[in-house]
């Protein structure tokens, strides 16, 4: 980042959050997303002795960064990859690759006793207790939740321990059913004290964020925008494939399946099969609620509206979630496009040899 840059990095211990130094970042960029983990990347020159010494303090796996703008959090995760690097010139540089603070439910498996629900429970409670159980692997992992809110919606679920199941993919599993939930790990500052917050945020069945609409025009403050839609990536009829049920290792070993379910709109359409895999799941009524949520959410062509605007005071860090209207007149809309999106992801370009601070806003119909 140049030195005029609104952001600074902040390099923080990733057990305890206490800073460690705030160092220049150039060339960053960084992304966040609602069902997946977002990243950042971005270099730290090294002119001198004295920046080297204090960037030996970066450890990959074991430092948090956070990016602040204007006094807000807009970014925070995980160091999980450095690279030093010398031109010929013997300019030094510490190149960063980061996470969000979810993406270490992807680095952690199920080794406790067993997590089984027998008897059947609020699918929030499940997903709490399973952070809970991350939280112990990182310690002061700051991942703070609202305890009292229930979705209503009630599973039966078990993991074992030895069958090595990410924690990533349990939570994905128990969220991506019919009627499920959306997790993100949202970073603040405390509006008291200051102090840098890591909170565990549950949708249910989807994050929303602010009460108001946010308004982007074209012409106005959107500066491109493109609208894909994809029948490579949509169907009509989805089935989804567990683990075999079979005791017996003499007999041939068949994957459980579901039901297959069809889309509300699959006699307008030729049939397009989507199918998935879960291979810790032998129930029968869990996977046909996943096949069912599958071809909800990909029925027919998946359109994804994607708009680039430009960052300004006025556009808040917590983007996800909010409610967009786009508004855009042009050829293709002579008459005037007028639509309500949820804001599902971010990409951040910050400003740099003038070009302006812009974000890339991925949009899901509302």
């Amino acid at each position: 980042m140049a030195l005029d840059t609104p952001y600074r990095a902040i390099f923080c211990d990733l057990l305890s959050d206490t800073t460690l130094d705030i160092l220049p970042l150039r060339d960053v960029s960084f992304e966040d997303y609602i069902g997946r983990p977002g990243s950042l990347s971005g270099t730290v020159p090294i002119p001198d002795r004295a920046i080297a010494d204090r960037a030996h303090k970066i450890r990959p796996g074991r430092t948090a960064v956070y990016l602040e703008r204007g006094g807000d959090l807009w970014w925070g995760g995980i160091i999980w990859t450095t690279t030093l690097q010398s031109s010929e010139r013997g300019v030094l540089t510490l190149g960063i690759q980061a996470a969000t603070f979810d993406s270490y439910a992807a680095r952690r498996r199920i080794r406790t006793d067993d997590i089984k629900y027998t008897q059947p429970t609020d699918q929030l409670v499940i997903a709490r207790r399973l952070w809970s159980e991350l939280g112990r692997g990182l310690k002061l992992s700051g991942v703070e939740a609202d305890e009292e809110e229930l979705s209503g919606v009630l599973r039966t679920v078990s993991w074992r321990h030895g069958d090595e199941t990410v924690f990533q993919e349990a939570l994905d599993q128990l969220g991506a059913q019919t009627n499920g939930f959306e997790y993100q790990i949202l970073v603040y500052r405390d509006p008291g004290d200051g102090r840098r917050i890591r909170r565990l945020r549950l949708g249910r069945p989807k994050i929303r964020t602010g009460a108001t609409d946010m308004i982007f025009d074209r012409p106005g403050t959107i500066l491109t925008y493109s609208f894909p839609d994809d029948a490579t990536r949509g169907g009509t009829h989805a089935l989804a494939r567990g683990a075999s049920a079979n005791n017996n290792a003499a007999a041939e070993s068949r994957p459980t399946l579901s039901d297959e379910i069809a889309a509300e709109l699959a006699e307008e359409w030729p049939k397009l099969d989507l199918s998935s895999d879960h291979n810790e799941i032998s129930d029968k009524a869990t996977l046909n609620s996943l096949a069912r949520a599958a071809v909800v959410e990909a029925a027919g062509s998946v359109l994804i509206p994607q708009i680039t605007i430009r960052l300004a005071g006025i556009v808040p860090p917590a983007l996800l979630g909010r409610t967009a209207r786009v508004r855009i007149t042009d050829e293709w809309h002579p008459s005037g496009l007028d639509a309500r999106y949820r804001i599902v992801g971010v990409k951040v370009q910050p400003a740099q040899r003038g070009r302006p601070d812009t974000a890339e806003l991925s949009l899901e119909e509302a």
